[in-house]
């Protein structure tokens, strides 16, 4: 047992002393693949979904059930007795009923925001008649569901602002259905289309719009690209474009639809990998003429990415081909391929090209330079107008209209509450819009980027974020993070709920691991498919530097991740299960062997590879945390977490997990323990309510307390921490 070196700790591990763990039935089940025999002892818990199934089997998805319910008992029977959980329960309502503001889309000098105040389980989408007008409600979520559980996915005015698309989604299953709205009274229309659907662009008449949509929920790989004329039913849409149904390309990402705003123009992103796209465009002009839609080849076939922006009647492209930190190119529309195209903004060495956005007269181009924002704004032939002023070194977006010069920038770090600035992009001129009165102190937070040798050498970014007056005598309970996949970048975000954490004493670092996009495409493909290890690797040294570097110690280290995140602490609790005392798995892929045959993941085969694959199996058999659970091993505690109505990772891979530990760890698992937690009315995360949220906050900061010997007191300081200034 990893020993607690507070005074703190008999006093924190007694009050978790609770019954013993639920058991689970061992019945393995045996198979050769590529040669190589496996056993996998808890198959049963798969369910249903099980691609052996040919019928579903209501009998064993019932004793997973109360296989789950026992585990829930046992962990909420846990963590709900943890010292503090009410004060730190307090301390969390007080943060997270403050309350957030979005950014907002301006239409017809209609300016639409989402908002939720206080105890609001649900953000309300408002809308005013002028930038300082009067609020009003219009889609309040919270009306239409006595338990908070139905969210706004997702809102599209009309170009004229008359009109409304918004889908709504609940449990946080993600399948949005489209419903219509008059904005100027509010009522509803009868139009409503199902199947999850996104991606909405209106007609400059407001008579419809294009979408995209699944034929079938239960088929990730069935999307549409479709038309609806307003007031018919949709059943009568046109199809504009499916998915393919068969070939390597029939279970990716699929399509995705972008439009200009005359509606002359229709570009389909098809996505052929997680780090490629083909992108074709159609004259809808021409379509609405004949009937007929007749594909120009953009890109194809190339492994980079192509997105469209257009301009009047001119197409633009933020790309990474032959550019893998991104570059901006014009596209000659009768001589469209990749050998015309003219470039506007070129790659840059030292930053990432992240977003790129159209307002009058420029393009306003998001970079991400050491792993914060920079925006910079150019005319369309590329000249630099300069570097628009942020209030300072975090994260920035920028929503702008194409006809209009008034835009919005939102701005947040690890110590600045998420604020959202009105600017006029020709003059410069910024006033706050909004910002929610967080009640914390950001100038006792500091924030240092350090960066850190990896396995191989490969210096790696990561930022670590503390109170002021921290005395780095390796004594400080320390909570490392991290994601490290599909070239998503891990950038400076205000996290009320962590708060507590550094009020308490507490170290919080995220490390800019490779997989991600800090450092462009190829930091990405430095951690994909074989090369997946490097981002362990890279998590791994991050903590021996943390402990090196006298921050913390190993009794004092946690990790949490979530998702590919959930992968990455999974992965690094199995190799390296001596330098954490603490892990955190949220809505995690464990499984590798297996993960592809499950909801969306298939998806995801460009990433990680598959194990149907033969040259494949041998880097996912290395890695794959459920295969690598050791019988007789001394593992840390671990919180897995999932979601029944998980779209995307299927709950499996944490029931897995959970019992193989718990059935191998010679650690004692009264001090240590293996917990399981499986929430029924949620998803991978989105739309969940406040009260989910503060509680789940709850759990993640209590039980990384427990382990990692911070305690909290009402003045929200650390009891017996020696790093205590």
């Amino acid at each position: 047992m990893r020993r607690l070196p507070f005074l703190l700790a008999a006093a924190l591990l007694a009050s978790a002393a609770v019954a013993e763990v639920p058991p689970t039935t061992v019945e393995p089940v045996k198979e050769t693949l590529h040669g190589v025999e496996l056993v996998d002892p808890y198959r049963w818990l798969e369910g249903s979904d099980a691609p052996e199934l040919e019928e579903p089997r209501p009998e064993l998805d019932a004793r997973i059930a109360k296989w789950t319910e026992a585990q829930n008992d046992h962990t909420r029977g846990v963590l709900d007795n943890l010292a503090g959980r009410e004060r730190l329960e307090k301390r969390l309502r007080e943060l997270l009923m403050v309350g957030t503001v979005g950014t907002p889309d301006v239409r017809g000098g209609r300016y639409f925001y989402f908002e939720r105040k206080g105890d609001e389980a649900q953000p309300v989408l408002y809308v005013r008649e002028s930038h300082d007008g009067e609020p009003r409600r219009l889609i309040d979520p919270n009306q239409l569901d006595e338990q908070g559980l139905t969210a706004l996915s997702w809102t599209e005015p009309s170009h004229d602002g008359e009109w409304l698309a918004f889908g709504l989604y609940r449990g946080g299953d993600e399948n949005a259905t489209l419903y219509l709205m008059r904005t100027g009274d509010g009522v509803w229309l009868a139009d409503e289309i199902p199947g999850k659907v996104r991606g909405v662009f209106w007609m400059p008449d407001s008579s419809g719009f294009i979408y995209r949509r699944l034929a079938d929920v239960e088929n990730p790989y069935s999307a549409q690209i479709k038309f609806h004329l307003v007031g018919q039913h949709h059943r009568q849409d046109p199809v504009l474009f499916e998915q393919y149904k068969e070939g390597p390309l029939a279970t990716t990402w699929g399509p995705y639809p972008a439009v200009d705003p005359e509606a002359r123009w229709l570009a389909i992103n098809y996505f052929t990998g997680t780090e490629s796209n083909d992108l074709w465009l159609y004259d809808l002009e021409h379509w609405r003429a004949t009937g007929e839609l007749e594909r120009t080849d953009v890109m194809i076939g190339e492994i980079a990415q192509a997105f469209p922006i257009f301009v009047g009647g001119k197409l633009l492209l933020q790309t990474t081909l032959d550019a893998p930190n991104s570059r901006i190119v014009a596209v000659d529309l009768d001589q469209s391929g990749p050998d015309h195209w003219r470039e506007i903004v070129p790659e840059s060495e030292e930053a990432v090209i992240q977003g790129t956005n159209l307002a009058r007269g420029m393009l306003a181009v998001q970079y991400l330079e050491k792993a914060a924002t920079r925006i910079e704004l150019f005319d369309f032939e590329g000249r630099s107008r300069g570097n628009l002023e942020l209030p300072g070194i975090g994260s920035a977006r920028l929503a702008t209209e194409h006809d209009l010069t008034e835009a919005f920038l939102a701005f947040e770090s690890f110590n600045e509450p998420d604020s959202i600035y009105r600017i006029d992009l020709a003059s410069g001129e910024r006033s706050l819009w909004a910002r929610p009165d967080v009640p914390v102190d950001p100038s006792r937070i500091v924030v240092e980027q350090v960066f850190y040798p990896s396995k191989d050498d490969t210096e790696v970014p990561m930022f670590v974020v503390h109170r002021k007056g921290l005395v780095r005598n390796g004594k400080n309970p320390t909570i490392l993070s991290g994601y490290g996949g599909f070239g998503v970048s891990m950038t400076p975000r205000f996290t009320a709920r962590n708060y507590p954490w550094f009020e308490a004493g507490g170290v919080y670092a995220i490390a800019n691991l490779r997989g991600g996009g800090e450092y462009g495409e190829e930091w990405h493909r430095a951690g994909m498919l074989e090369h997946k290890q490097n981002v362990f690797d890279d998590f791994i040294a991050a903590g021996e530097w943390l402990i090196e570097s006298g921050y913390t110690n190993r009794r004092q280290l946690g990790i949490l991740g979530g998702s590919n995140g959930g992968l990455l602490t999974g992965a690094a609790l199995v190799q390296r299960p001596e330098l954490f005392s603490a892990v955190i798995s949220a809505v995690p892929l464990l499984d590798m062997l297996r993960y592809q045959h499950f909801l969306m993941a298939r998806y995801w085969v460009p990433e990680y590879g598959t194990a149907e694959n033969p040259e494949h199996l041998p880097f996912l058999l290395e890695y794959s945390p459920y295969q690598n659970v050791e019988k007789g091993a001394d593992y840390p505690a671990v919180l897995l977490t999932a979601g029944e109505n998980d779209s995307r990772v299927h709950p499996l891979h944490a029931r897995k997990m959970a019992a193989h530990l718990q059935a191998s760890t010679a650690g004692d698992v009264e001090q240590e323990p293996i917990l399981l937690w499986v929430e029924g009315d949620v998803g991978h995360g989105s739309g969940k309510p406040l009260a989910l949220r503060q509680r789940d906050a709850a759990d993640v900061l209590g039980f990384m307390a427990w382990q990692l010997g911070l305690g909290w007191t009402e003045g929200g300081t650390s009891a017996g921490s020696p790093s205590r200034p």
